[in-house]
């Protein structure tokens, strides 16, 4: 059964959900841009057989505050505040896209805190053309200004993120898409090549791997992290 919870983290309300037992060994799951926690829908509960899986709004999505202050930094620091908030010692982490930079960035700050990283369909943080993105119509369930500067961020990443990829120092999976993915897959490879210890799997199916194919991405991700006690 999944749970809507709430917690505050430095003065900003993160909404998030949770499957699975609560003795579990955690495992913490990051959407990708406009996307929330409900994403993960077709592929929690088979996370959660064994460990207690929560997947997070990031700060100007979904439920959680939409503070009007938004960088990549500021969700990685939402991130440690909701791990420290829930007493979460030590993780699995999952991030798709956005939410896999958001992924690296904490696995690069507190290198001991992240057991096994998974990133699904990233590329390395290299400048790329900047592209300015049309606001969809209708009322949108995340902040338009939030996409606006996390897009600037990653259009043109600080220098400082590709070199700080080299102090990862968890097991690291990267799920390519493949050819149908709008992701240079080289630069997805690069990525992989930028973190040490690091195997990558490409399932072709595009950009959204965990939607498109989930038993794939579940079996791959779940044969990665193994038993629920591992390395415990």
């Amino acid at each position: 059964m999944v749970t809507r919870r709430f917690v505050g983290v430095g003065g900003v309300r993160l909404a998030y959900r949770v499957w699975g037992p609560p003795e579990g060994p955690p495992l913490v799951l990051l959407p990708a841009l406009g996307e929330v926690s409900g994403d993960w829908d077709t592929v929690a509960a088979v996370l959660a057989r064994g460990r207690r899986v929560y997947a997070v709004d990031l700060r100007g999505h979904g439920h959680s505050g939409w503070p009007g202050a938004y960088s990549l930094e500021l969700m990685r620091a939402d991130v440690l505040g909701f791990l420290d908030a829930l007493g979460l010692d030590r993780i699995d982490l999952v991030g798709h896209s956005m939410g896999g930079i958001v992924a690296y960035l904490v696995a690069s700050a507190q290198p001991g805190r992240v057991d096994r990283l998974v990133l699904e369909d990233i590329g390395a943080p290299y400048p790329r053309p900047a592209t300015t993105p049309e606001r969809p119509d209708g009322e949108l369930p995340f902040d338009w200004a939030m996409v606006r500067a996390v897009r600037r961020q990653i259009d043109t990443p600080p220098p400082e993120w590709s070199a700080a990829l080299g102090g990862i120092t968890a097991s690291t999976l990267i799920l390519a898409g493949g050819p149908r993915s709008h992701i240079p897959q080289e630069s997805v490879t690069e990525l992989a090549r930028l973190i040490p210890d690091t195997r990558l799997r490409t399932i072709p199916v595009g950009h959204l791997i965990h939607r498109e194919a989930p038993e794939a991405f579940t079996g791959a991700v779940s044969e990665f992290l193994g038993g629920p006690s591992a390395g415990r």
